[in-house]
């Protein structure tokens, strides 16, 4: 077994939250394989590592090709719920004690699936990870920007039964060429019922959508945010609000959003004192979970120990918990950070 280093050692049993992970992108090659068996469902793969194989890629279109495609051996609430439960078993040896996921109705509505199929498994394996495992979640719904706002406001109407089980909405898939102000009129009905908001904004796609973002959707959180820093006005506006941004390591990697993890913004965001938290986006396909984003980008630009501590108390406080449960997390950080 490999010995972990002083860095990893801290960082595999640091309490943390994980507020940006797409819960079809924790579908692993053995899962989709299994899954395309139990279900019958034709993929263009005759063996786990020709899926794993075909989880080489290098721009975002790439691979939400081969995101949209696995998707389609998702067909039960069973599959769901074991997908949801498979991430949480991985979440929670990485010490993570809370997380809110994003799911993409429309991936699963446009191909003839009920909306209650992927809600009601969802959050049956939300509830399973809760009882056995002792971490909570929170599920945030995500609109599809390829798509139009009238589909988008379709979806959020299918929600309504589910919206006391639904923390928020959010906006992801292909950044450049839809911008938040297209979602403007459906976030603020969200809004208008009581969702909080979140948006991925500035991953590929340039600081003004960052702007329209904050001005236009009023989110509560960011996902990603990392062009921000090529708009010195929008670096200080974040650190004066304190928004919280999502930051994903492995996926801007994997992405092509920075050509080495030593090029990685978030020394740069801490020092500006952005509200910087560690995530793992989609870990099947950017090829890790939340300890090694930490990690890898612990030891690509050198992250101390206080900065490692510091997102993890940013997890919690930018979180959906109420405050006396981010209270408590927080001081479990804290007493963890103390003790170690």
């Amino acid at each position: 077994m490999t010995q972990l280093n002083a860095t990893d050692a801290f960082i595999a049993s640091l309490p943390k939250a994980e507020l940006h992970l797409h819960i079809e992108g924790s579908l692993e090659p053995e899962q989709m394989f299994e899954f395309a068996q139990r279900n019958k469902v034709i993929i263009p793969f005759d063996s786990v590592e020709a899926v794993r194989a075909a989880y080489d890629f290098s721009n975002l279109q790439d691979f939400l090709d081969i995101y949209y495609a696995g998707a389609n051996v998702l067909q039960t609430e069973q599959d769901f719920h074991d997908m949801a439960l498979a991430y949480f078993r991985r979440a929670a040896a990485d010490n993570v004690r809370h997380a809110e996921i994003f799911f993409d109705p429309q991936t699963h509505t446009d191909r003839g699936l009920p909306f209650s199929v992927a809600a009601d498994g969802l959050l049956a394996g939300m509830k399973t990870a809760e009882a056995e495992l002792g971490v909570t979640s929170k599920l945030i719904l995500c609109f599809l920007r390829h798509l139009d706002e009238d589909a988008a406001f379709d979806t959020l109407k299918a929600s309504e039964p589910w919206l006391d089980r639904i923390v928020g909405v959010g906006l992801d898939s292909s950044e450049v060429g839809h911008p938040p102000s297209k979602f403007e009129r459906v976030f603020a009905r969200a809004g208008d019922m009581g969702l909080k908001r979140v948006a991925h904004a500035g991953e590929e796609g340039p600081p003004a959508y960052v702007h329209e973002a904050l001005d236009l959707l009023h989110i509560d959180r960011m996902d990603h945010g990392n062009r921000s820093m090529e708009d010195e006005a929008l670096i200080e506006r974040l650190a004066d609000s304190q928004m919280t941004l999502t930051v994903c390591p492995l996926s801007n990697l994997k992405l092509c959003v920075v050509r080495d993890l030593k090029d990685h913004p978030v020394p740069e965001m801490l020092r500006r004192g952005l509200h910087v938290t560690l995530n793992s986006d989609d870990p099947a396909y950017f090829g890790g979970y939340v300890n090694q984003n930490y990690s890898q980008l612990a030891q690509a630009v050198g992250l101390t120990r206080d900065q490692v501590t510091q997102m993890a108390r940013n997890s919690f406080e930018g979180s959906f918990l109420t405050e006396a449960e981010k209270a408590a997390r927080i001081a479990e950080v804290e007493a963890y950070a103390a003790a170690t």
